[in-house]
């Protein structure tokens, strides 16, 4: 594809390509206005309800004053001369000009001028940038990211003022020309990931990002399928994305998803939260030592509950009361299996419930329907109890990946200790320590950073917060 011969200056032939290959005609949305610019005939591609009427009146309005000597200036001495706009670019070439007219952006041509002049006047449908309904905080900034690649780099921005703070467009996609933002400070960022992540997004052929940024993501990273633990850190929070752009790290943003994409992320990035720093540290560390107690809780109860069911010798006498006295008629193992599938198919129940009703039914499922599968015999109390400690355990996650990866490997820990009795609850902590050890960040450093390689002040920190005044 070669540059400025798209756009040839002949007014009849350009105008009948870019119908031709936007099929104006066709398409509603896709507007055309022709109209007489200083003698010269003019017209504007844009699409409706993206352009911004009254900016386009006043442009129209100073373009309706150009004389007929003033068309023999250079395209970009016309623009400017007589656009009073800020973002006007001037280019000749297919793909630049059909991207942008796509876009949003409006389309000038002029007889005789070789480039399209291109107005970028859009106005996006966009919700307001409220606090993310999964992100909350009890204290701290009530933004939150939207569906809009220009609001959400504008958040960022508006955190970070120094010139080292870079943000990059490119686009990715053969249809959808979706446009990816990288976000990152120029001095404190990994340059070798970062000229791999650029690498691998000028590499990247799909015809679309249906899927936004997981679609992005499979592209970034063809790793192992099979480790379930996050190589990317998500959040819907720009106070997080700035505060870990300014940690060195890499945010990337995907046009029309309403969260960053963070990495390098380790196992020590996912377990954080946004109210560990918006507290006091002592606070701050309490939280961060709850969530890390709470996930280990989450993986070890059910399987040391089955392994106590089945080798009730095992128990001891401080525990007494823990032992299961009577199975009624569903073995352990198979009441807890039940409960993991029965525990996402309420989470999904309550996705898809409307808001108005999800309270009396989620009342209705926890205390009626608990109540009678115990009474009815499907389930034990005690199965019930600690398969409830879980699930409120998992809540203590904020990020969904983390969660679900203890899910897999708890059910894995408890089909090898229904198999191995002892053994299998051993060898499932051990899958689950070697999950985490053997996995790699994408940029191929260790995934349980500063543990290994080790270094104690970082290490430390990851679990004791320290003032801000402190940290270099």
């Amino acid at each position: 594809m070669e540059v400025q011969k798209f756009i040839t200056g002949n007014f009849v032939q350009d105008v009948e390509k870019i119908d031709r290959m936007l099929r104006v005609q066709d398409s509603f949305d896709l507007l055309k206005k022709q109209t007489t610019i200083g003698g010269r005939a003019a017209v504007f591609y844009f699409i409706n309800g993206f352009c911004e009427e009254g900016i386009m009146q006043r442009i129209e309005d100073s373009l309706y004053q150009v004389k007929p000597e003033d068309m023999d200036k250079t395209p970009q001495q016309f623009a400017d001369d007589h656009i009073p706009y800020i973002e006007v670019d001037l280019y000749g070439d297919e793909y630049q000009v059909i991207t942008s007219i796509l876009s949003g952006v409006t389309c000038l041509l002029v007889d005789g001028y070789q480039q399209a002049i291109l107005i970028d006047t859009r106005e996006y449908p966009a919700r307001t940038v409220a606090e993310p309904e999964k992100y909350k905080v009890l204290r701290g900034s009530r933004d939150g990211f939207v569906e809009t690649i220009v609001f959400n780099t504008a958040l960022i921005r508006r955190r970070i003022r120094s010139t080292d703070y870079m943000c990059e467009i490119v686009r990715v996609g053969e249809s959808s020309r979706t446009d990816i933002a990288i976000c990152y400070m120029a001095d404190r960022v990994d340059q070798a990931l970062l000229a791999r992540i650029k690498k691998n997004l000028s590499e990247i052929k799909i015809d679309a990002l249906p899927m936004n940024q997981e679609s992005l993501s499979e592209c970034l990273h063809k790793g192992h399928w099979f480790n379930p633990f996050p190589k990317f850190r998500y959040t819907e929070r720009p106070d997080t994305a700035a505060a870990e752009i300014l940690e060195g790290q890499i945010a990337i943003l995907v046009d029309n998803s309403p969260s960053a994409m963070l990495l390098p992320t380790t196992i020590f990035d996912v377990i954080e939260e946004a109210d560990d720093y918006y507290f006091p540290p002592v606070t701050g560390t309490y939280l961060r030592l709850a969530r890390t107690f709470m996930a280990l809780v989450s993986f070890v109860l059910t399987p040391l509950f089955l392994l106590f069911v089945n080798h009730p010798d095992f128990v001891p006498d401080w525990l007494a009361f823990t032992r299961v006295n009577q199975i009624d008629y569903v073995p352990i193992f198979w009441q807890l299996m039940l409960l993991e599938l029965a525990i996402d198919g309420l989470k999904l129940a309550a996705i898809n419930t409307p808001s108005t009703l999800n309270t009396p039914l989620s009342l209705i499922a926890a205390i009626v329907i608990g109540d009678y599968a115990v009474q009815t015999g499907w389930f034990n109390a005690h199965t019930m109890l600690y398969m409830a400690v879980v699930a409120i355990a998992n809540f203590t996650h904020e990020n969904y990946e983390l969660a679900y990866s203890i899910k897999f490997l708890r059910v894995i820990a408890l089909i090898l200790t229904q198999l191995f009795g002892l053994w299998g609850f051993i060898a499932g902590c051990i899958v689950a320590v070697l999950a985490i050890v053997c996995n790699k960040t994408i940029a191929q450093t260790s995934y349980i950073a500063p543990l290994f390689p080790f270094h104690g002040k970082e290490f430390l920190e990851r679990f004791f917060r320290v003032s801000i005044k402190t940290k270099r």
